[in-house]
This record gives C-alpha cells, sequence and structure tokens, in this order.
C-alpha cells in the first residue's frame, strides 16, 4: 500500500485544484494520499468527491502554521473535526496575518521591483491563503525570477531585506488546538534545514508533552544525518514517524509518492482521528 500524506492544491499554495491533485495521486499509483493546505479546510469536499471518484483513500488534514522558539514551524493536521472553534479559530487569525503580510511584502518589494498585488491576484487564483508562493509565482511570470525555489532564496528569503513576519500560534498551543478539534498532529519536515533555522531537540519535548503524533521524517528536504536524527527522537519520545511528497504540484520538484507512510502509522492515526479516512 502506497500512502503519501502531505500535499497541497491551489486552496493554498498548490498549483492544481483539489480534485486535480487526488487524480494525480491515483494516477500515480497511489492508495491513500492526503490533502493537507495551509491553514484550510476548503479544498476537503471537493477532494473527498474526487477521491470516490478515482478510487482513492483520501486523508483529510491542514498544515497548520505555528511558531516555537523563534522559529516559523509547520504543524499537520489529519482527519480533525473542520468546524471546531479551538482550531478554525486560530486557522482564520493566521489566514488574516497571512494576508496582511503579503501585502506588507509586495509594498517592500515594490519599491525595488516591478510588482504590484494585483500581479500576486492574478496568481492566487481559488486560494484561500494566499501567501507568499503566490508572490514569487508573480515574481517568476514577470521574469524577475526564473522559478519559486530562487524567489524563496533571495527576494523572499526570512533572512532578507523584505521579510515581514506574521502571526502564529505557539507550537505547543497550536498542537493542543489540534488535539481538541480531534486531530492528530504530525510535526512537518523539523529537519529541513536548507529552508533556515530548524527547532532544538527540546522543543520536541515540549510538543510531545502537549500531545505530538508524530514526525515528518522521510521528506525530500531531509538529509540522511537528519532522518537518522528524527528517528532518534522519535523513537525517544514514543512518536510515529510519516514519509511525504509535500506535493504542491508544478509550484515545486517534489513528486507525488516519492516519500509514504507505512500502513501502520495510517492505522494508528485514523484510530487516534476524529473523523474518518474517505474510502472509495
Amino acid at each position: 500500500m502506497r500512502i503519501d500524506l502531505h500535499t497541497h492544491s491551489t486552496a493554498s499554495d498548490g498549483t492544481g485544484a483539489p480534485a486535480r491533485v487526488v487524480a494525480e495521486a491515483a494516477a500515480a499509483g497511489l492508495d491513500v494520499v492526503a490533502l493537507t493546505d495551509h491553514d484550510t479546510t476548503a479544498g476537503w469536499a471537493e477532494a473527498t468527491e474526487a477521491a470516490h471518484e478515482h478510487g482513492i483513500a483520501l486523508v483529510r488534514g491542514t498544515e497548520v502554521s505555528a511558531r516555537a522558539h523563534g522559529i516559523s514551524i509547520h504543524l499537520l493536521s489529519y482527519l480533525q473535526d473542520p468546524t471546531h472553534p479551538a482550531l478554525t479559530v486560530e486557522l482564520d487569525r493566521t489566514r488574516d496575518a497571512r494576508l496582511s503580510r503579503a501585502r506588507a511584502i509586495v509594498d517592500l518589494l515594490s519599491v525595488d521591483v516591478p510588482i504590484t498585488w494585483d500581479d500576486v491576484l492574478a496568481h492566487s487564483r481559488d486560494a484561500v491563503v494566499v501567501g507568499r508562493p503566490h508572490i514569487a509565482d508573480a515574481l517568476v511570470a514577470l521574469g524577475i525570477v526564473p522559478d519559486r525555489d530562487t524567489a524563496f532564496l533571495h527576494l523572499l528569503s526570512a533572512a532578507g531585506p523584505y521579510h515581514v513576519p506574521h502571526y502564529a500560534p505557539d507550537g505547543p498551543d497550536a498542537v493542543r488546538a489540534i488535539r481538541v478539534a480531534g486531530g492528530v498532529p504530525v510535526f512537518a519536515h523539523p529537519g529541513a534545514d536548507a529552508r533556515g533555522r530548524i527547532v532544538p531537540d527540546r522543543v520536541f519535548d515540549r510538543l510531545a508533552a502537549a500531545g505530538l503524533g508524530g514526525l515528518e521524517v522521510d521528506h525530500r528536504d531531509h538529509s540522511p544525518a537528519q532522518r537518522e536524527r528524527l528517528t532518534a527522537i522519535a523513537d525517544r519520545l514514543g512518536l510515529f514517524v510519516t514519509g511525504s511528497s509535500d506535493y504542491h504540484g508544478t509550484g515545486k520538484a517534489n513528486r507525488l509518492g516519492e516519500n509514504v507512510t507505512t500502513p501502520e502509522v495510517l492505522a494508528a492515526i485514523e484510530e487516534q482521528g476524529a473523523t474518518e479516512v474517505v474510502r472509495p
């Protein structure tokens, strides 16, 4: 069984609609796929219909923005109640903050490069969450950078002059909110040090104490050394490990199914979640 538990659609920063992501997952030979758009569940209904159409199981989830030790982190929430206020209030607040941040970044960029907010909106399409990836797409379309990765390495770098922070809940608080909403929290790409600073080991202890369920260990942004480190942390804290593609369509080089999760871990997630896996 091939299980990929981390993908994105046009509901956030992917390039394919939710139905297309599910169809592509089925075509790639996956048995199970999770839709985990940033800070929204807006793609769930469309993805559910597509899962039935294409005969693939669907895990409905969200990638929740958070912050720990002064560092931006992401927590994958699986199978939560999408209407529970413990989580929806935080997601609403974060989406609003991300939108304000995106506009502020464009204002800063426009002083030095020819970009407008309308340019960004032209690339956000149906996105509920407008953010830096859409700014990157606008920069690519304008010929300012060749691709998204270059935009994030330079103009959109967290260490660069155009960086603007945004609100996100404290990591343990986000973990607790996910659990109260019936979700299963997994720390997404926690060792992706090429993206910027990563949290020290003691943060994992704090997240685990709050109810963290697992670590996304097998991810293309993790070196062999990081995978070994994270596996040891998971073993020490009694957390399960997942593997995922973090697929964004044409927005990133990540390919569906390039890392996968075991059926045993999926069963553990389903046992803990408030909602069921959608099965054909």
